[in-house]
């Protein structure tokens, strides 16, 4: 990656400021993305909690001129044949050629004072497919008669389900919820090229 981008160092300080392994965290994204120019980024860090223990775990979406960098770091508890907690990170690389949609959903309050700039955007989803994951929903299929008991078999929907990414104003703030749109709305324009 090319050490003296702003990107690069903006990156960073998002990692920094979750402060959750960042070292180990940097060196998995920095690895993956290589000596490709770092476009954009979005840092989401989601703790859940657990009874009296916080399990913590972070998910990176770096975007080069060729690629999305997908970058998931989770915290472990003690297991006997390891000497303490650990951390998993894994990256994955999918060219930009590959994924086919990307679907960007934002919930505003008070639609109707709604400007383009506003900060009425409560919350932002990001779905992102490339067809590695793909969910079956199913249900039983049923016809417009109230009375009928007859099997019509099942119905159902093949689901995309490679990436989503959901941040509210609630638990991030609205500059992060924010971030996120810009860059969906920067991979929607890199990956229909």
């Amino acid at each position: 990656m090319k050490v003296d981008s702003t990107a690069r160092k903006g990156l960073r300080a998002e990692i920094d400021a979750s402060g959750y392994f960042p070292e180990l965290v940097e060196d998995a994204i920095v690895l993956a993305v290589g000596d490709e120019e770092l476009v954009d980024f979005v840092v989401h860090h989601e703790p859940t909690f657990n009874n009296d223990e916080i399990h913590r775990h972070i998910t990176i979406l770096a975007l080069t001129p060729t690629r999305l960098i997908v970058g998931h770091t989770d915290d472990h508890p003690a297991e006997p044949h390891m000497p303490g907690s650990y951390a998993a990170t894994s990256t994955e690389s999918v060219g930009l050629s590959r994924i086919n949609n990307v679907v960007l959903t934002r919930v505003v309050t008070q639609p109707e004072d709604y400007r383009p700039g506003s900060t009425g955007v409560y919350e932002v989803w990001l779905t992102v497919g490339w067809g590695a994951v793909r969910r079956v929903d199913l249900e039983q299929a049923t016809c417009s008669d109230p009375q009928c008991d007859a099997d019509h078999g099942y119905t159902g929907a093949l689901v995309a389900d490679d990436l989503s990414v959901r941040m509210g104003t609630g638990a991030v703030g609205t500059e992060r919820v924010a971030r996120l749109a810009q860059f969906a709305s920067r991979l929607q324009q890199a990956a229909a090229v």
